[in-house]
């Protein structure tokens, strides 16, 4: 098949529209369940690139969750411990198969972003990924390959129209690649930069000393910049994201917006939040929604009298902004890329609060000694990759 009319373009009033291929060879993928739309192939596209490339550069089986062409999360396989399982709300029937564990830690970087999603995996969808997503509101998903039970499952997902794209995994992009904007047509090479170990070779700050583990969450940063609508900051901890500011004009918004999600994970794991006494019946998605509220200066919109008897059996006392800030001086050992250079100083105080120790940057500023210092005096460790990132 060559080319898929769609339903219509990014919006109802944007017809026709169709995905094609101009050289006349057949499409790279089939449609196994559903009917995609414009938006979604973007977020299957681009999230089978980032997926395909993670696995490539860290031998992880790897998982992202999209929304409107840019990743929600994305993870590798590192098991779940038993706080995580709570926090993603992970029922004792879903077996923790590798590539389970990578999207359920992808869906769980940023909860509230990624309801309604597009999945992306790198490998085979098995049956405990399908049991898991079944209960998750989503849009779709791509894959190289499914098992049959898992296929069997997500067929019957949104009553059966859930979206379902098999990819060909040795599909490889035509090296020129064109866009058209305002009828006038756009002309650049693929982007085929590969990211490997050597990228962060170029360590510039005092300190040295970099883990197995810390360059891993260098490389899926990097991995998950390049397939970000730009300006783009990402936090990674343990092998997945954990908040990803995208699309700002400025960076220390990108560094400020993904760090208030980077602390949003981790005080989703504080046993305060974990011993909110949910109503029997709270669905997930209501769930993390008051969640989110109950984290934020605004939590008496669901902690006040007439509002709190919809979720809890009693009220919960409110986590004060003391108690916030006291947890947090416990989060640790997370790395911070960005997509671009790093312009000034404020960004690296900023990704302090939230437990940066790993930077990854372009570099090439003419501010770069001052960001150097920065990172000097909160013990970071910051490699200079040379490498730009920006994607549209």
């Amino acid at each position: 098949m060559n080319e898929i009319q769609l339903k219509y373009g990014c919006n109802p009033n944007q017809k026709p529209a169709r995905v094609f291929m101009k050289d006349g060879s057949d499409l790279p993928f089939k449609v196994l369940n559903g009917t995609p739309g414009y938006i979604n192939l973007l977020d299957a596209f681009n999230s089978w690139q980032l997926v395909k490339e993670v696995k490539e550069a860290t031998g992880h089986v790897a998982a992202a969750s999209f929304k409107h062409v840019s990743p929600a999360g994305a993870a590798i396989d590192v098991p779940l411990s038993d706080t995580m399982k709570k926090v993603y709300f992970v029922d004792d029937d879903i077996e923790l198969t590798p590539m389970a564990t990578a999207y359920i830690r992808a869906r769980g970087a940023d909860r509230m972003s990624s309801f309604g999603d597009f999945v992306a995996l790198s490998d085979e969808c098995d049956a405990a990924t399908a049991k898991y997503l079944k209960s998750l509101v989503s849009d779709g998903i791509i894959a190289p390959s499914y098992s049959e039970e898992a296929l069997a499952i997500l067929k019957t997902k949104k009553r059966g129209t859930y979206c379902v794209i098999q990819i060909d995994p040795n599909y490889e992009a035509a090296p020129i690649e064109t866009k058209d904007v305002f009828g006038i047509t756009f002309e650049q090479g693929h982007n085929t930069v590969k990211t490997t170990k050597e990228l962060f070779s170029n360590i510039v700050t005092e300190k040295k000393d970099l883990s197995e583990a810390a360059l891993h969450d260098m490389i899926l940063a990097n991995i998950i910049l390049k397939y970000t609508q730009s300006n783009s900051v990402c936090y990674v901890k343990d092998g997945q994201a954990i908040g990803i500011g995208a699309g700002q004009q400025s960076r220390i918004h990108c560094t400020r917006l993904a760090g208030e999600k980077a602390d949003k994970w981790f005080l989703r794991q504080s046993p305060k939040v974990l011993a909110l006494p949910f109503k029997e019946g709270v669905g997930r998605p209501d769930r993390d929604n008051t969640i989110d509220v109950y984290l934020s200066d605004d939590y008496m919109d669901v902690l006040a009298d007439g509002i709190w008897e919809k979720f809890f059996t009693y009220k919960p006392d409110p986590m004060t902004a003391e108690e916030r800030r006291e947890w947090l001086k416990g989060l640790s050992g997370v790395t911070l890329g960005s997509d671009a250079f790093i312009p000034f100083s404020d960004n690296i105080e900023r990704a302090h609060r939230s437990g940066v120790e790993y930077v990854a940057q372009t570099g090439g500023s003419k501010n770069d000694q001052a960001v150097i210092d920065a990172c000097n005096e909160f013990g970071m460790v910051m490699a200079f990759t040379g490498v730009r990132l920006f994607h549209h």
